[in-house]
Parts: C-alpha cells; sequence; structure tokens
C-alpha cells in the first residue's frame, strides 16, 4: 500500500536514522514519477484539442520542484513561472482542479480562465504563475515582506529560468531583498535556453549566482540536478532563512526534453541536437531515485499514481465549460 507523501512527515532527524536515505528517495520518486506521468498524458492528449491552454512541459526538470518541495513545510508558499507544472504538483496542488484548468473547464484552479500558465491553489501555498517572463519574482518578495511581518518562521519561494534573470526586476528584488532581510528562498531553473537562445549568446557572466552574491544575498550553484542534493541544499537555505538570515538564491542546471512550449521535440529545429540532451537523459532523475526501491514499492506507487492520474483526467473531461456569465465574472473589485 502506498500512502499520499504529500502528507508524510519531514524530519530533519530522519537523516540519519537507519533508512532515512530509502524513505526519502520514496518520498522524492512518488513525486517524480506522478509529476512525469501527468505530463506524459499532457502530451498525448494535447493533439486533440481537448486542451484549451499552451504547455510548457517540465519533463526532464521534474527534479528541481520536487527536490525544494519536499523541504518545504505547508506554511511555506512558492511563486513559480509559465513553465509550472512540476511547481504546482510537487508543492501539493490539486491534480483535478489543474488538469480541468487545462480543459478550459469550470472546475478548474482558475475557473477555466487562466490556463497552463497561471495555476494556483493558494490553499496548498501555490501563489500564482504567470505567463510574463519575472512577473512573479517582485510578488513572491512582497509576500515575504508580508511573512516577515506576520508569520515569522514561514518562507516564499520564487522559481526563476534563466531567461528571466535578464530582466530588470530581478536585480531590483535581489537589492530590495538584501535590505529588508527577506525570508525569500530564489530558485533559478537554469536549463541554458530563453526560448531558442543558448545562455551564452545572452550573457556574458553565466554565472547567475555570482551575480545575485554581488546584491548581498547569500547564493549558492550546485553542479547538476541530482534530486537529493537539490533537497539538501534546499533543506539548508530553508533553515537558514527560518532562522532569520535574510534571502538566498540556489541555481540549478537542468535540461528540457521537450519543445519550448507543446508536447514534441524540437531538435530538428536546429538551435540544440540529440547529442546535447543525451548526458541529460541518462542520469534521468526519476529513473535514477526510482531504481533506488525495492520493485514491490515501486510497483505500488505506479500502481496509485496511474490510477489517481486517470481519475483526474475523467474529471476534467466530465466538468462542465464555465457559463456565458462567468466572462463577466472577477472583471472588476466589486
Amino acid at each position: 500500500m502506498t500512502v499520499d507523501h504529500r502528507a508524510a512527515p519531514r524530519l530533519v532527524s530522519e537523516e540519519t536514522s537507519a533508512g532515512s536515505r530509502y524513505r526519502l528517495a520514496e518520498r522524492l520518486y512518488w513525486s517524480l514519477y506522478r509529476i512525469r506521468r501527468v505530463e506524459e498524458e499532457v502530451a498525448r492528449v494535447y493533439p486533440t484539442d481537448k486542451i484549451k491552454s499552451p504547455v510548457h512541459l517540465s519533463i526532464g526538470q521534474e527534479a528541481l520542484a520536487v527536490g525544494v518541495c519536499e523541504a518545504l513545510e505547508p506554511r511555506d508558499v512558492v511563486f513559480g513561472t509559465y513553465r509550472g507544472h512540476a511547481a504546482y504538483l510537487a508543492k501539493g496542488g490539486d491534480l483535478k482542479a489543474m488538469l480541468a484548468e487545462l480543459y478550459g473547464k469550470a472546475t478548474g484552479c482558475a475557473g477555466g480562465k487562466a490556463g497552463s500558465m497561471h495555476l494556483l491553489d493558494p490553499e496548498h501555498g501555490v501563489m500564482g504563475m504567470s505567463a510574463v517572463v519575472g512577473t512573479t519574482i517582485p510578488h513572491a518578495a512582497g509576500y515575504a515582506y508580508a511573512l516577515k511581518l506576520r508569520k515569522p518562521g514561514a518562507i516564499a519561494v520564487c522559481f526563476l529560468g534563466d531567461g528571466a534573470s535578464e530582466e530588470g526586476v530581478f536585480y531590483e528584488t535581489l537589492n530590495f531583498a538584501a535590505l529588508s532581510e527577506l525570508p525569500l528562498l530564489m530558485v533559478v531553473e537554469n536549463n541554458g535556453f530563453a526560448i531558442h537562445t543558448p545562455q551564452s549568446a545572452r550573457q556574458k557572466n553565466t554565472n547567475i549566482a555570482e551575480r545575485a552574491a554581488a546584491f548581498g544575498v547569500t547564493a549558492s550553484r550546485l553542479a547538476d540536478d541530482d534530486a537529493f542534493g537539490i533537497y539538501a541544499a534546499t533543506r539548508d537555505a530553508v533553515d537558514a532563512l527560518r532562522l532569520g538570515g535574510g534571502p538566498r538564491l540556489i541555481e540549478i542546471p537542468t535540461y528540457r526534453w521537450k519543445e519550448h512550449v507543446g508536447p514534441g521535440e524540437d531538435f530538428h529545429v536546429g538551435y540544440r541536437s540529440i547529442e546535447d540532451a543525451q548526458s541529460w537523459i541518462e542520469r534521468d532523475q526519476v529513473a535514477l531515485t526510482g531504481d533506488m526501491l525495492d520493485p514491490e514499492t515501486r510497483r505500488a506507487i505506479h500502481d496509485a499514481v496511474d490510477a489517481e492520474i486517470g481519475e483526474a483526467f475523467l474529471f476534467a473531461e466530465a466538468s462542465p465549460f464555465p457559463a456565458d456569465e462567468a466572462l463577466r465574472e472577477n472583471v472588476y473589485a466589486n
């Protein structure tokens, strides 16, 4: 029997107890596999036009959201990017509501009006995502400021891409966060490309963590996207943040397997090659983490996750579209 690891306790002391790494691997794999299978199904359904929204898939990048969110508590919040399915699900966002949103249905997390790029689930600490690059960076900082005043000990996490580090608001936020000693963790998902343009063609200094440190933000750059390494680095950052140590930034290299937007591959376009991706595919964190588990545990996770996903897609299919009058709702404040 497999438990829902979103509700599993996360105790630092577990890491020194017998079998702790196995239990951590089980939690990580449940989330990694779940995100991978959800997005594989989204990719399968997308060509049918049942999904009414563009999709930016996280396939290949799941370990970043999973490793980070495993170190968080329910009181913490996350802000994501338009490639936000992984962060939404890793933080505990409602799967049925997410899929219904992609289908444009009234039962979606935003009433079917927002689509894949604007997911939110405040009840589970998912405070929103945006199609406009960099816009959630100041949102996260503002929320972190409110947490510092009203809810000491809780933190805000902002996921951003390497492209967003070129926006002016990134540097303004670094400065403000450092001056205000905000409980803010910025996680740079550096997949090396802003759509089709490599980072080296856009930035003379490609070390984003180094740039953040110049503003007085404690920053680190990980060597790879190992899920356990991401969890450990995030846990250390979170511990410091809860003690009032000021903002942190973690830059993590990763690689998206699919095209920038959509369910297909784009190696034929010419801006990158399958050879570039091969080393990332060979060290797929979903497969490597799953290989740490015994076959029975792994099979139980597969069965439970696949059943949940099947039920969630049926829910999205059966849900109604918004009524005509919903078009005029939430347009004005009153």
